[in-house]
Order: structure tokens, then sequence, then C-alpha cells
């Protein structure tokens, strides 16, 4: 199937996107998470999207991938235990490059940049928070909504597992070279990642490699985790989406807790919570007919 790439431009923002499938069918955004290119919306699962009848694009967020980088941003705000305090119980913590919403207005101007009027959003982990901002302030944009693997922030949560969050947010050693943080990546994906699907660990290394080689900046997670914490609780963004709402999650996911899950589901009027047995937060190919299945059902019911 081919592909075709572009750049597009969003105010001061330049974000890599490409896409799949007949630009007359219905458009599906995929939306990654924190720190995440765009390339762990893996190259097949797009194309079986796409082959159901779809016209999908990736992209890379602002500070990840091939997109605009936030150079010399600083974030203030006072000291992460204290933005993580007010952060766990609901409330925005000040001192961010940006903010939740910024990201929600990347991505419609993608759809812009395309000549998109209305997509089905789709977005896993930070993404998924990133669809439920712009499936509220861009209703009228919004053919659907898919929550894969998130949460909507609302108070007092039951916290990621710390074990995860500590290898997801942990860069190697200072100085470490390239087998070093590409071994690293690969440790964290086993951390994270679904403990019964396990890729094949030539499979987990040609990966981790593909990801170091494409684009490797690990300041930009921390400015997207601060745009998280800046961003406070989606409730409010939940109460506001009028979409049919699929909320997908794993049954083993230690790093975005069901609860997180529950929550979106009980805030959002029109949503299906879906369960599915042995994903933790990833998207393991061997659970692909079943992700894609739902997905492709939803946009179809929608």
């Amino acid at each position: 199937m081919a592909i075709r790439e572009g750049t597009a431009t969003v105010g001061d923002v330049d974000l890599f996107y490409d896409e799949f499938g007949s630009p007359d069918d219905p458009a599906v955004l995929l939306i990654m998470g924190l720190g995440a290119q765009m390339v762990l919306w893996r190259t097949e699962f797009c194309e079986q999207i796409a082959a159901a009848g779809y016209r999908v694009i990736r992209f890379d967020n602002r500070d990840s991938g091939l997109s605009t980088k936030f150079d010399g941003a600083r974030s203030g705000g006072g000291p992460l235990p204290l933005k993580l305090l007010k952060f766990f119980v609901g409330l925005p913590a000040a001192g961010s490059a940006y903010t939740l919403t910024d990201l929600a207005n990347d991505a419609a101007g993608v759809l812009d940049h395309l000549g998109i009027d209305r997509a089905h959003i789709v977005g896993a982990s930070m993404g998924g928070m990133i669809a439920q901002v712009f499936a509220a302030d861009h209703a009228d944009r919004t053919l659907s909504a898919t929550v894969i693997m998130s949460s909507n922030n609302r108070a007092f949560l039951p916290p990621p597992g710390p074990r995860q969050l500590l290898a997801l947010l942990s860069p190697p050693p200072k100085g470490a070279g390239r087998e070093e943080i590409i071994a690293n990546s690969v440790a964290v994906s086993g951390v994270i990642g679904s403990p019964v699907y396990p890729p094949a660990a030539e499979t987990a290394l040609a990966r981790a490699t593909e990801y170091f080689d494409r684009c490797y900046y690990p300041i930009g997670v921390a400015r997207q985790f601060a745009a998280i914490l800046a961003s406070g609780s989606l409730v409010g963004h939940d109460e506001l989406i009028g979409a049919r709402t699929l909320v997908l999650h794993g049954t083993h996911d230690k790093l975005m807790r069901a609860s997180g899950a529950r929550a979106v589901a009980r805030s959002v009027s029109d949503a299906r919570l879906v369960m599915v047995d042995g994903m933790a937060h990833d998207l393991p190919e061997p659970l692909w007919d079943r992700i894609i299945g739902e997905l492709t059902r939803h946009f179809a019911a929608s």
C-alpha cells in the first residue's frame, strides 16, 4: 500500500505526518502518546485499517519524532512533587511550554492541512487525553472518538504503577551511547508492555533501533509530561463530548490503570468501555484483529 507523507505547518509548529488509503474514504486520525513517535502506530496496523475502507493519518506530536522541537522552552511552576500533588487532586499544575489543548489544536491543524473537515479521532495514552480534548473543543470535526489505554486524570484516581512510570520517565545514564540507549528502550517496553504477548527479542530490538535512529529526543518527554500536568482533570471536557466514544483498555495495563478508562467511560455521555484481555500499555500484534475489529465497528456505527 502506498504511503503519502508531508509536513503540516500549524502556526509556528511543523508536524510530520503520513497517510494510508484513499483520500475519498472517511478519515481516521491517530494520535500517539507521551514522548512517542507516530511509528508506534505500526505501518501494518495502519494498513489494515485502511484496507477496511478508511483514510488513515498518523503524525508526530510536537516535541517528538520529526516534528518541531521546543528547544530552550523552560517549565516553572514549582518542584515536581508539588505539581504531582496538584495533579492528583485534579488541579492544573502551572509551568509548561504548552498544554493538551495546544496538542489538540495541532491535531486539528493536520486535518486543516489535508483539507479534511471531519475525522474519527483515535488516541493512545497521552494521545487518548488529546483525543478527549479534541472531541470537546472540536466537536464539529469529530466523527467519533476512541480513547486507548488512557485516563481523564480525574481527581484521586489511583496513580500509575511506580515501576512503570519510573521506567517511562527515566532516561538512560548521562553519556550513554547508542547501543545502551537502544537496550534501555527495549527494557522499558518490557516493563510497560503486555507480559502475555511479548514480542520476539529480535523484533523488540529492531523496533527500538528504528525508533532511536529516527529521532532520539528525551527532553521532549519531560515537556509533554509537563503539558499533561498543566492540563489537570479532563472531566469537564468529557462532559462536553457528544460524539460516540469507544474506550479501549488492557486488563494488564499497570502504567495507565483501568480506573482511568472507567472514569472516561463514566464521564462521556455516549461511551462504551471495552477491556482487552492480555493487553498492557502497548498494542501487541496478536491482538490487532481484536483491536482493529473494535475500531472499525465503532467507526461504522458512528
